[in-house]
């Protein structure tokens, strides 16, 4: 996989691409990474990637013509898929991490400001948002993005099986874990976790999931209820 960020603010990125999965990934050349200052695609003497607003109205919007040359500039070879950073994007889901994992090139443009010039779209192929609050800008949701696409690529993670049983998977949220000591504070682990019947620990866990899920998600529930078939 390959991965082009498109920021203002290229020194943000030194201590995320240095540990974790994400390291671990470029290590073992299953990720390459590039980094571009989106003022080096200015043609002004200031380096101007921003201004003031037509309409009026607080703050600066994001210029098209820096954006628009850096992203002609990474998908001059090849076809990546190009996804804006933005607060008004679709709501971003393990489902679309495991879709993006399985490209070979993505561009991540991230915004600042109040937003960016809304000429840029045709530009890209989707709009993301990691979640209903505003950031100062788009490089801490590509963070996001990055980490949560990288995890899935085979050969990164200590077990191949790893993911699959986590939180959003199969549209639950994840078991309870427990380590040593069995007993901590007098809280024991549950008795089934000691029993070694395969079975019945897997039983256990996804009651765990469904428990975790119908409390504190119901929203996730409620939508699994409904994508699930009768009689199943």
């Amino acid at each position: 996989m390959h991965v082009d960020f498109l920021t203002i603010f290229p020194e943000l990125f030194g201590g995320p691409l240095a540990t974790g999965p994400i390291r671990i990934a470029r290590e073992k050349h299953l990720l390459e990474v590039g980094v571009h200052n989106l003022r080096d695609y200015t043609t002004d003497r200031h380096l101007m990637v921003d201004d003031v607003p037509y309409g009026g109205g607080q703050g600066m919007v994001m210029k098209p013509e820096p954006l628009v040359a850096a992203l002609e500039h990474v998908a001059a070879e090849g076809s990546p898929r190009r996804i804006l950073l933005a607060a008004r994007g679709t709501r971003f889901t393990q489902a679309k991490a495991s879709e993006l994992a399985m490209l070979p090139h993505l561009v991540f443009v991230c915004g600042r400001y109040e937003g960016v010039d809304e000429r840029v779209a045709p530009f890209v192929d989707e709009e993301l948002s990691i979640g209903d609050y505003v950031l100062s800008g788009g490089e801490i949701a590509a963070f996001v993005l990055i980490d949560a696409c990288v995890r899935l690529l085979p050969g990164v993670m200590g077990k191949e099986a790893s993911h699959v049983e986590e939180s959003f998977e199969a549209g639950l949220l994840e078991y309870p874990h427990y380590t040593k000591p069995q007993e901590f504070e007098g809280r024991p682990i549950p008795e089934v976790l000691n029993s070694g019947h395969h079975g019945k620990v897997a039983a256990w866990r996804r009651e765990q999931a469904e428990r975790a899920t119908r409390e504190r998600r119901p929203d996730l529930w409620a939508r699994r209820k409904d994508e699930t078939p009768k009689g199943a």
